[in-house]
């Protein structure tokens, strides 16, 4: 990802007063989409200060339409670097792999494992992977990067009875689905997940290294096989300015 460059964009460029048959928040809000399309990314956006004495509004309205645009995924926030024109963001099947989606992409996927322990399932993990209570799992945490930029943290349980052997590998350099798929024949079937939009837990926030106040896609899944056997458990966490989920289904 690019980092910040030190001259703001152009104040030049920019009208030199709001229209007054149209709500400010919405133009200055046009006004900021159309700096982070004509900006190289990095390029850093002028101040809240800046454009609100510019346009003579108060800078809590500035302040909104900046959080609009982050939202969007048009503009990253720095904590002291201000904001800044972001990179186009991929976008994921949810049915798919990060890694595979990534090389498609052209982007180059890494991990680094957070965690990577064995337990036993309680009875609600069991009930989620369709297993006895206390079958042996595997509890793997990663935070997943594009290009080295942290892009998620991954939560997910597998059964180690369903999948022996998987806690023998090292998943910092390895695909999971790639591995279930070539040592344990798994196909992706059917993928039903919950996605909420939240912010973040702080130690999330460090490890992604965006604000607290940043939205992220919290998604809960549990992927089954062609043969409808439950693959995995997850609770992950996507940040939502730099990343895109896209849901395909077939309307009956």
């Amino acid at each position: 990802m690019a980092r910040p460059r030190n001259n703001p964009g152009d104040l030049a460029e920019l009208p030199t007063e709001l229209r007054t048959d149209r709500p400010k928040g919405d133009q200055i809000r046009e006004i900021l989409e159309n700096l982070t399309r004509s900006l190289a990314v990095g390029t850093v956006l002028p101040s809240e200060r800046v454009l609100a004495e510019r346009f003579g509004v108060a800078r809590m309205t500035v302040r909104q339409e900046v959080d609009r645009v982050v939202a969007e995924g048009l503009a990253n926030r720095r904590p002291g670097g201000g904001t800044f024109v972001a990179e186009p963001r991929p976008s994921r099947m949810l049915a798919s792999s990060f890694s595979q989606d990534m090389i498609n992409r052209g982007i180059h996927p890494g991990a680094k494992v957070l965690e990577h322990r064995v337990g036993a399932a309680d009875e609600d993990l069991a009930r989620e992977l369709e297993e006895p209570i206390g079958t042996p799992v595997l509890h793997l945490v990663r935070l997943r990067t594009a290009d080295g930029d942290p892009m998620a943290i991954e939560r997910t349980t597998l059964s180690l009875q369903r999948y022996p052997g998987l806690d023998e590998i090292d998943f910092a350099e390895k695909s999971l689905y790639a591995e279930l798929s070539t040592r344990y024949g798994v196909t992706l079937g059917m993928v039903s997940a919950s996605i909420v939009a939240a912010p973040p837990e702080p130690g999330d926030a460090e490890l992604l290294e965006i604000d607290k106040s940043t939205p992220c896609l919290i998604i809960t899944s549990a992927p089954r096989t062609a043969a409808d056997q439950v693959i995995e458990f997850g609770r992950s966490i996507y940040r939502s300015d730099r990343y895109d989920i896209t849901v395909a289904y077939r309307a009956t």
